[in-house]
């Protein structure tokens, strides 16, 4: 009984290690030393929405404007970071300007207080490529990153959805919500998992309005999605080819993929974006 008491001790241990270094948020300083690690350069804006601090991750210090630019909207919890790999890979810096930011609530202080609105969120996303042209724009959004770039209905070059949230009558509400929704166990929740928590029980409500309006923009759209994704499933994507005309919506389905495809499925999701025009 004390070696497995000893045991379990370690692995909640290990575990709450693993969680508090996953919701740890970077400086902008640890952020640049990060990048310098592979040998990039990034540069750092800060800009607010309704007095709320929005950090801008960008590749280019002045941006080509003979060049299209790739935005890309991280996911609930996530940050900017998510797509480190994105941001420093050489063909992608050549073909394109590189930005990511860290939405509201997931910046370097993690205060857990997220707008909660997806409409909000769209308004965001306008402050940080106000000064560029829409039709330049290509839009990458993670999970709920990807529910923000479909609700846009700015005429973009191109949106690619990775695995995002679209229906919601099909978020997985899992048994780890009760521990945030429970008001005695809440403050052992990680800030930056307790706004992952607020987003996660709103879309059951906010989803359903956008249903009829994914379809709104001209742009062209891309899902790619895992098959065996279980905390957004596959089933969003399916209902999205239901919902958008045929001419301008592609699928792409992994078929052993889940929701960790932005890096297990890396080179595929650079392919299909080296691939836009």
């Amino acid at each position: 009984m004390k070696v497995v008491g000893a045991s379990l001790l370690i692995l909640v241990l290990i575990f709450s290690i693993g969680i508090f270094q996953f919701s740890k948020r970077k400086s902008d300083k640890k952020i640049i030393k990060t990048f310098q690690k592979d040998s990039a350069q990034v540069f750092i804006k800060h800009i607010n929405f309704k007095t709320k601090d929005i950090r801008v991750l960008t590749m280019q210090k002045e941006l080509d404007t003979t060049l299209s630019t790739l935005v890309f909207v991280h996911g609930s919890p996530g940050a900017a970071l998510d797509f480190k790999k994105y941001l420093v890979d050489k063909a992608l810096n050549k073909a394109y300007n590189i930005i990511a930011y860290d939405r509201i609530g997931y910046s370097d202080v993690a205060t857990g207080e997220v707008l909660n609105s997806v409409a909000d969120e769209v308004k965001v996303l306008d402050e940080v490529i106000k000064n560029i042209e829409a039709n330049k724009i290509v839009l990458i959004g993670y999970s709920y990153g990807g529910t923000i770039v479909l609700a846009s209905t700015k005429n973009f070059k191109k949106k690619i959805i990775l695995a995002g949230a679209v229906k919601g009558d099909l978020e997985p509400m899992f048994w780890a919500l009760n521990i945030y929704k429970w008001k005695l166990t809440r403050p052992l929740v990680p800030k930056v998992f307790q706004a992952a928590s607020k987003e996660k029980l709103e879309h059951v409500t906010e989803l359903p309005y956008y249903e009829n309006k994914w379809n709104i923009s001209e742009a062209s759209i891309l899902s790619i999605h895992g098959k065996k994704d279980r905390i957004v499933p596959f089933e969003n994507s399916l209902f999205l080819q239901e919902k958008i005309d045929k001419n301008k919506f592609n699928l792409i389905a992994i078929d052993k993929g889940n929701h960790s495809l932005v890096w297990t499925n890396f080179e595929l999701i650079k392919n299909e974006i080296l691939k836009v025009k």
